[in-house]
């Protein structure tokens, strides 16, 4: 059942979680690192923009860069897997910079080719460093007992969600004293910087030594059960991502049509602040489930929030439930690392992490699309509703009769920890 105990003289906390011996270098590296993803994205579209003239060459060089950055993310995680990450980050991060700082030269005054420009997007983001997967690796080779592996991931993910939150408002002073295309070069070093700290902890060496064993030709690939398990996890993050790209133009639209556009920042801060109050009490509850027993019951509250939203009758009500329905989004994502993290073997740890990721980043921009062609030719509400089908559909598929087989067949060779029990549910 989906149930928990609290027993919090027993419970380990964060402070525990940053207590583990080289835990905290890696960590702030990663989030370093990561916070380029928050303020390079941004200010490349507006260097583009500016550069250019054009809109539809910003945006379309913005469709690139992320085509290739979410497409490509399993391939490079796989790399990092087989070759470690000491070998295969410097050059991943230092291509990534260099072609970024190229950019912010070429978008420094406007008349660059937008052919040019295209290219250069497209090839940086074909070499986006996979900072995140890496950290997750590294929690995971770091923190072996499953429950403090559980409250590892819920304070990465809610830490990382801030640094979307401050990307903005760097890059608003950025552009307030200076060109957009500063933005690009700051979010160049920042990358460079965090991964060049991060491959140079101890536990990033450690972490890649004790994985060596599995990462080898003749190792053994993952039991059918875990597949399953992984692409459950997959399927349930993308519909996750496809909620909540929906959700950002629905709210946009809702903003409009009630001629408050400039609420729509703090509804969708309401969303990030929702999002992180859940992450930390979902990762600080001892769960007696296990962790694909609770995803589909996560998404779907979500969906049933989003569900609810589109019958607001005003903004304080949409804010609300909108910041109800983040409440599930940092517990979803960690839920299905944590499924993604149990069901490889260790040598596969980054690329399992890393397909749910894209599967989140593909949903969240498809989300986006659909929603787009929809929202000024049905109702709003109706628009809701769609809105949130893909997580209600998708919880109610991994629930089915046979996929909950395919979990008894799992909890019973995966063993203790996040299997069953009164351990924390896992990956």
């Amino acid at each position: 059942m989906f149930t928990s105990s609290s027993a919090p003289s027993r419970a380990p906390s964060y402070a525990a979680v940053l207590r583990t011996p080289h835990a905290v270098r890696p960590f702030a590296a990663a989030l370093l690192g990561r916070l380029s993803y928050g303020v390079a994205p941004l200010s490349l579209l507006l260097a583009l923009k500016d550069a250019t003239g054009s809109y539809s060459v910003a945006g379309g060089s913005m469709a690139l860069f992320g085509a290739a950055s979410v497409s490509l993310s399993p391939a490079r995680a796989a790399l990092v897997d087989r070759y470690g990450p000491r070998r295969t980050l410097p050059p991943m991060a230092g291509l990534y910079a260099a072609l970024l700082a190229v950019i912010a030269l070429a978008t420094w005054h406007r008349g660059a080719p937008a052919l040019l420009l295209g290219g250069l997007t497209t090839a940086a983001g074909a070499c986006t460093p996979p900072l995140g997967p890496v950290m997750r690796a590294v929690w995971s080779s770091l923190v072996p007992d499953r429950e403090l592996l559980q409250r590892a991931y819920s304070l990465d993910g809610v830490a990382e969600e801030l640094t979307y939150v401050t990307a903005p408002l760097l890059v608003g002073i950025v552009v307030t004293y200076t060109e957009p295309a500063a933005g690009v070069l700051a979010g160049a070093v920042l990358v460079f910087v965090g991964a060049s700290a991060l491959v140079s902890s101890p536990a990033v060496a450690r972490a890649h030594t004790a994985r060596q064993p599995d990462a080898t030709p003749g190792a053994p690939r993952p039991r059918l059960h875990g597949i399953v398990a992984l692409r459950h996890a997959v399927l349930v993050t993308a519909a996750v991502g496809l909620c909540l790209g929906a959700l950002d133009l629905l709210v946009v639209a809702f903003t409009e049509r009630l001629h408050q556009a400039a609420a729509v920042s703090w509804v969708l801060a309401a969303l990030s602040a929702g999002s992180a109050v859940g992450g930390l009490a979902y990762g600080a509850v001892r769960w007696r489930s296990a962790a694909r027993v609770r995803l589909p019951v996560v998404a779907a509250a979500l969906g049933a929030a989003l569900l609810a939203a589109g019958l607001s009758p005003d903004l304080y009500v949409l804010a609300a439930l909108v910041a109800a329905a983040g409440l599930f989004v940092a517990p979803a994502l960690t839920t299905a690392y944590l499924i993604a993290d149990e069901s490889v073997d260790a040598g596969r740890r980054t690329q399992a992490g890393a397909w749910v990721n894209t599967a989140f980043n593909a949903g969240s921009s498809g989300g986006t699309a659909v929603i787009g062609l929809l929202v000024d030719r049905l109702p709003l509400a109706l628009c809701f509703a769609l809105a949130a089908a893909p997580a209600l559909v998708c919880a109610a598929t991994v629930t089915h009769p046979r996929s909950r087989r395919s979990r008894t067949a799992d909890t019973g060779a995966a063993g203790t920890g996040a299997a069953g029990g009164d351990a924390v549910g896992g990956a």
